[in-house]
């Protein structure tokens, strides 16, 4: 269980990063060309990819490959509806919640033998 909790926290950290390197620059740097955009977001993606590697590796010692991808798209939509709303100031939507339960489904589905239902 360790195992799956060191995992999740460093898939949250490296999600944080990730979500800044993909989609803070639309705020921060909309008027910088494009090609400098990307230098600076795939400087950001490396330090993504120093958490999301080790996550990974520890997470597929104990989760199987549905199950750890299962477990990224959540962490991604929990880290994602956030800095939606409040640093990009978007707009909370309904489909943010139905989004969430589709995903609670595939949580259920993925994870099911786990948790030892049908």
């Amino acid at each position: 269980m360790r195992s799956i909790f060191l995992c999740a926290g460093l898939l949250v950290l490296s999600n944080v990063i990730m979500t800044f390197a993909w989609y803070g620059h639309l705020k921060t740097l909309a008027g910088r060309p494009w090609f400098w955009v990307a230098l600076i977001s795939w400087s950001i993606a490396f330090l993504e990819y120093m958490l999301m590697v080790p996550a990974n590796r520890i997470g597929h010692k104990v989760l199987n490959l549905g199950q750890l991808k299962i477990l990224q798209e959540v962490i991604t939509l929990t880290v994602f509806v956030p800095f939606a709303v409040f640093y990009m100031k978007e707009n909370l939507r309904w489909d943010y919640l139905w989004a969430a339960l589709c995903m609670l489904g595939a949580v259920f589905f993925i994870f099911r033998e786990k948790l030892s239902v049908g």
